[in-house]
């Protein structure tokens, strides 16, 4: 089956209602969960760190812990700890926009919760070609100088007579 983005948001949808179905007995207490990208912005192939975070009056540890998604991708599905942190470290292998979900998968004690965050990639730069001649501070860099074409044009003085004049008296 292609995946369409529409697909997609069904996929995710429908995977976190069954997690969130199953995880939580109708006795638990609320939650919520933030998530977070640290950075924000990065190009491919730099790392990333997810850090969800689980608010719940109860202790949020044990049960399934939170998943990530990028988009309708699963990334992975890491425990939570008793402070209700959650964390995932990931690169990304593609340029754009990044719907991040953190779904918080519930416990005995705290009902199922998600959010979601945005990570924008870009493309890694590119190494400066080649520089012929000299380069100062590296090439491409802060200075950088060829040996072009350099005339040294030399003025010799001559006097009222056609002689040259050296600077000495004659």
């Amino acid at each position: 089956m292609h995946i369409t983005p529409r697909r997609g948001r069904l996929v995710v949808a429908t995977a976190l209602a069954a997690v969130l179905g199953l995880a939580s007995p109708a006795w638990a207490v609320p939650s919520s969960t933030t998530v977070t990208a640290i950075p924000q912005s990065a190009q491919v192939g730099a790392s990333v760190q997810l850090a969800a975070t689980v608010d719940c009056p109860a202790d949020p540890s044990g049960g399934l812990g939170v998943t990530f998604f990028d988009g309708s991708d699963l990334l992975d599905t890491v425990p939570v700890n008793a402070n209700g942190q959650a964390t995932y470290n990931t690169t990304f292998s593609t340029v754009g926009s990044h719907t991040i979900t953190a779904a918080y998968n519930g416990n005995s004690e705290c009902d199922a919760s998600n959010n979601t965050t945005t990570v924008q990639v870009t493309s890694a730069p590119t190494p400066p070609g080649s520089n012929p001649g000299f380069c100062l501070l590296a090439c491409g860099g802060l200075i950088n100088f060829s040996p072009g074409d350099i005339n040294n044009t030399v003025n010799i003085n001559k006097n009222k007579y056609g002689n040259q004049h050296h600077g000495r008296p004659h």
